[in-house]
């Protein structure tokens, strides 16, 4: 459009003059017309230009909040908010050709150094869980192989210290996590199986390996303290229960031989609750040793 206005005025000035009495208007008018033409386009471009600097503006905006997450080590959060920051540049309209390549690199460039880092923690973390793997499945082979020639309390303290050892060694490929899990407690129940250790102390030292697993992460803290609440109420609960038993003990007859059965039931559930109140109430002990 542009080359063909300025061609008609190329062509104006090859016509000569209209009649004396018409000449000024009609020049006047073709004038207006191009003036028209020409403030349109003028605005255009300056609209266009006003965007581009808006566009500008944005990105820049969007940089700094880029090379702000660039050295971040919280890999999850990070990463989302960069993927949100990538999204966002993509809504945003043109630069102008001088600042297009700049910008483009100083943004691109932040979320390439970021994700590079990232990279390289995960290729890390993958060799570290290959170490604790192999560390794990050492102490696998050593309950299994735990010598049968020890006393029973001696075994139990060799159990107990490796266990301990088990739950200071970090994670292990996710794939491989349940698996293991399972050989080490299973290798660990024959051993106690063999030596007669009680269920309540067993209970008590895999409990100690779920709250290993429970405070790992970034919200491990919170799962701690979510299982105490839970632990908390579960107490209160067998309290009342043994309150509810122990009250209806003394509506209880035992001249007969049936009440005496039943008082002997309820009795044998009592003791049964307070030895479940008793290890809740060294779970949480537990669980507070690993909030301070």
């Amino acid at each position: 459009m542009n080359k063909q206005v300025i061609a008609l005025q190329e062509k104006w000035k090859t016509i000569g003059f209209a009649p004396k009495k018409a000449n000024v208007k009609i020049f006047e008018r073709f004038r207006a017309a191009c003036d028209a033409y020409f403030n349109r386009k003028n605005d255009f471009y300056k609209a266009i230009k006003n965007d581009m600097e808006r566009n500008l503006e944005l990105k820049k905006a969007l940089c700094e909040k880029a090379e702000a997450l660039k050295d971040s080590t919280d890999w999850k959060d990070s990463t989302n908010k960069l993927i949100a920051l990538q999204k966002e540049w993509k809504t945003i309209g043109s630069v102008a050709r001088k600042h297009s390549d700049t910008i483009w690199k100083r943004f691109i460039s932040a979320c390439d150094y970021f994700f590079e880092q990232k990279n390289k923690n995960v290729s890390s973390q993958k060799s570290v869980e290959q170490d604790n793997l192999a560390a794990k499945k050492q102490l696998i082979e050593k309950v299994n192989s735990l010598d049968e020639s020890l006393k029973a309390d001696q075994a139990v303290s060799v159990l107990k210290g490796l266990i301990a050892e088990w739950n200071t060694i970090g994670h292990v490929p996710f794939k491989e996590k349940d698996k293991v899990y399972k050989e080490f407690h299973d290798a660990v129940d024959k051993q106690f199986d063999r030596l007669k250790v009680g269920q309540a102390e067993r209970k008590m030292q895999s409990f100690r390996s779920s709250i290993t697993d429970m405070n790992s992460g970034e919200k491990g803290k919170n799962k701690l303290y979510g299982e105490r609440e839970r632990l908390m109420r579960y107490y209160e609960r067998l309290k009342t229960e043994v309150q509810t038993y122990e009250n209806n003990i003394g509506f209880l007859s035992v001249s007969s031989k049936g009440g005496s059965g039943l008082v002997k039931e309820m009795e044998r559930k009592i003791e049964n609750l307070k030895e479940e109140m008793a290890l809740t109430v060294k779970k949480i002990d537990a669980i507070d040793e690993n909030l301070e």
